[in-house]
Protein backbone atom coordinates (compact mmCIF):
# COMPACT_ATOMS: atom_id res chain seq x y z
CA UNK A 1 0.00 0.00 0.00
CA UNK A 2 1.30 3.43 -1.04
CA UNK A 3 -0.38 6.96 -0.97
CA UNK A 4 0.84 10.13 -3.04
CA UNK A 5 -1.05 13.25 -2.74
CA UNK A 6 -2.44 12.76 -6.20
CA UNK A 7 -4.48 9.62 -4.78
CA UNK A 8 -4.94 11.01 -1.22
CA UNK A 9 -6.48 14.18 -3.21
CA UNK A 10 -9.44 11.88 -4.56
CA UNK A 11 -10.61 11.37 -0.53
CA UNK A 12 -10.22 14.55 0.52
CA UNK A 13 -13.76 15.47 -0.04
CA UNK A 14 -15.41 11.70 1.24
CA UNK A 15 -17.82 12.11 4.42
CA UNK A 16 -15.63 12.56 7.34
CA UNK A 17 -15.80 11.08 9.61
CA UNK A 18 -16.50 7.53 7.66
CA UNK A 19 -15.17 3.68 8.08
CA UNK A 20 -13.04 2.15 5.65
CA UNK A 21 -16.36 0.54 4.20
CA UNK A 22 -17.83 4.20 3.67
CA UNK A 23 -14.78 5.13 2.18
CA UNK A 24 -14.51 2.45 -0.62
CA UNK A 25 -17.92 3.37 -1.62
CA UNK A 26 -17.10 7.08 -1.53
CA UNK A 27 -13.75 6.03 -3.90
CA UNK A 28 -15.86 3.95 -6.62
CA UNK A 29 -18.73 5.93 -6.79
CA UNK A 30 -16.65 9.07 -7.36
CA UNK A 31 -14.77 7.47 -9.72
CA UNK A 32 -11.23 7.29 -7.79
CA UNK A 33 -7.94 5.44 -9.57
CA UNK A 34 -8.03 1.64 -8.84
CA UNK A 35 -5.33 2.45 -6.87
CA UNK A 36 -6.79 4.06 -4.00
CA UNK A 37 -9.39 1.67 -3.81
CA UNK A 38 -6.59 -0.86 -3.55
CA UNK A 39 -5.11 0.89 -0.68
CA UNK A 40 -8.17 1.30 1.33
CA UNK A 41 -9.34 -2.61 0.70
CA UNK A 42 -5.61 -3.53 2.05
CA UNK A 43 -6.22 -1.23 5.18
CA UNK A 44 -7.20 -3.42 8.51
CA UNK A 45 -10.51 -3.46 9.05
CA UNK A 46 -10.99 -2.69 13.23
CA UNK A 47 -14.41 -1.69 12.21
CA UNK A 48 -13.52 2.00 13.79
CA UNK A 49 -14.33 5.39 11.86
CA UNK A 50 -11.41 7.85 10.41
CA UNK A 51 -11.67 10.98 11.31
CA UNK A 52 -9.48 12.82 7.77
CA UNK A 53 -6.98 11.81 5.33
CA UNK A 54 -4.44 12.18 8.54
CA UNK A 55 -5.67 9.12 10.22
CA UNK A 56 -5.04 7.25 6.64
CA UNK A 57 -1.88 8.52 6.21
CA UNK A 58 -0.19 10.47 9.08
CA UNK A 59 2.27 12.33 6.76
CA UNK A 60 -0.46 13.75 4.49
CA UNK A 61 0.65 17.14 4.00
CA UNK A 62 -1.11 20.15 4.84
CA UNK A 63 -1.84 24.02 3.79
CA UNK A 64 0.70 24.43 6.72
CA UNK A 65 3.50 22.25 5.38
CA UNK A 66 3.91 25.00 2.26
CA UNK A 67 6.16 27.47 2.59
CA UNK A 68 4.71 30.33 0.73
CA UNK A 69 3.11 33.73 0.85
CA UNK A 70 -0.69 34.00 0.19
CA UNK A 71 -0.51 37.64 0.55
CA UNK A 72 1.56 37.65 -2.78
CA UNK A 73 -0.85 35.94 -4.88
Amino acid sequence: MYWTLELASHLEDAPWPATRDELIDYAIRSGSPLEVIENLQAMEDEGESYEAIDDIWPDYPRKDDFLFNEDEY
